[in-house]
């Protein structure tokens, strides 16, 4: 067939791709699984696709590609089935063979110890599943708790429409993994693959997203500090006959702030990653299609009963630090405003003084001018005074001390003028 004219989207095949990816392998009892998720981080995908390697290359199995993200390999009737996610890897490794105690010799101490030594991250799950035939008899729930869960409450569900009985105890054993009992009822192949990997991903999801809690628990105090200090500063901008300035509170509120905006990027992203993972917790519990066993707590039941106060603790932590940078925000707003108010009013009291300072200089500029006019007139009439000495001298018939006086406000007008044309000169060239 011919390829389309049409020009395609370039990240069109990889995300028909992702539709098909992570499929479930087929199952069929009498089978053993062991699965473990290692918390490595986001950048660490290079270093986990390393390390499946190398056991493939130990036990003599295909090796991922340099690109893959899933890969299923064979090891001689034990299968690994490795997935990586946004933040965490997973290890699945399954064999399918008789066994008479279903949690005893597990999968997992068939790896390589140093192998497993080495994983990248941290584990955050460990899981050891085993479906039972449904030819087995199974005894009462005591009876399977004591057998296989060192007699721990059990909780149970009937799956997939009856056609497996799961039973679990949500607790750490001995070798640090939990345990999950399935009989299969007439489940095929296919059907319990998927129902294995609803449970291990069931398991996985509510691990991750319980990794809210300690930091929700954490910064909870934190939060109540600020709310404390930022009901304070209210108080005080309320309280008129408080003395603290607003530039110390200002401080204060921008100390609060930081500290918000420090809890934040603390807790965001995992804030975030819980809510997503609660999401798929309580998705894969409808994809079980759980059923009610007699006698035993329901899954959904003791998850939603333990997990549903974590969450709504996650969640809370979450709003309130949303809520708290919101009114941090509403009082610096506030704040800003007063002290605003405050020099809009100590720039208007300046104006006013300079306005009076210019009219104190006014005045002592008009003395200044008069006086100057009286100093310069009594320098011109001795001038004139001179000239007039000169003409009696020279003959002239003139009485220098009459025409003295008679010059005087001559030229005192003269000397006035002067000095106002000067003025209103200099006054067009600045009239600032």
């Amino acid at each position: 067939m011919n390829t389309q004219a049409f020009r395609e989207h370039p990240q069109r095949e990889y995300l028909i791709r992702e539709l098909h990816a992570r499929p479930s392998e087929p199952m069929r009892a009498p089978l053993r699984i062991s699965q473990f998720a290692a918390l490595s981080g986001e950048k660490s995908l290079e270093a986990d696709r390393e390390h499946l390697a190398r056991l493939c290359a130990r036990l003599g199995g295909s090796a991922p590609s340099s690109d893959a993200k899933h890969h299923t390999s064979e090891f001689g009737g034990l299968t690994v089935k490795w997935e990586r996610h946004t933040e965490f890897c997973s290890y699945t490794f399954f064999r399918r063979a008789h066994f008479t105690h279903p949690f005893e010799d597990t999968i997992i101490e068939e790896l390589p110890r140093d192998w497993l030594a080495e994983v990248p991250g941290e584990i955050l799950s460990a899981v050891h599943l085993a479906i039972i035939p449904k030819e087995v008899e199974m005894p009462s729930p005591e009876e399977i708790s004591l057998r296989h869960f060192n007699g721990n409450p059990l909780i149970g569900n009937a799956v997939a429409g009856g056609k497996a009985l799961v039973w679990a105890d949500f607790r750490l054993h001995s070798d640090h993994f939990t345990r999950i009992l399935i009989q299969d009822k007439g489940l095929e192949e296919r059907h319990a693959g998927r129902t294995v990997q609803r449970l291990v991903e069931l398991n996985t999801y509510r691990a991750l997203a319980l990794l809210a809690l300690p930091i929700a628990q954490e910064a909870t105090p934190r939060l109540r500090s600020v709310d404390e200090a930022l009901a304070d500063i209210s108080a005080r901008m309320a309280d008129r006959t408080d003395k603290t300035s607003d530039a110390d509170l200002l401080r204060h509120l921008s100390q609060l702030s930081a500290e918000i905006e420090s809890v934040a990027a603390r807790t965001s992203y995992r804030f975030g990653a819980s809510r997503a993972y609660y999401q798929l917790v309580k998705q894969r519990l409808r994809d079980l299609r759980l059923e009610r066993m007699d006698e035993v707590l329901t899954i959904d039941g003791f998850l939603d009963r333990r997990m549903g106060p974590a969450m709504a603790t996650c969640e809370s932590a979450e709003e309130r630090q949303e809520a708290l940078a919101q009114r941090a925000a509403r009082v610096g707003s506030l704040l800003r405003a007063r002290v605003e108010v405050e020099l809009e009013e100590q720039n208007r009291d300046l104006l006013k003084n300079m306005d009076e300072r210019a009219r104190v200089q006014l005045k002592l500029q008009e003395t200044v001018e008069g006086l100057s006019v009286v100093a310069i007139s009594y320098y011109a009439i001795g001038l004139v005074g001179y000239l007039f000495k000169a003409a009696e001298s020279a003959g002239t018939p003139i009485n220098v001390g009459l025409a003295t006086g008679l010059a005087v406000p001559f030229v005192a007008g003269l000397v006035w003028y002067g000095v106002r044309r000067a003025r209103r000169a200099a006054a067009k060239k600045n009239p600032d």
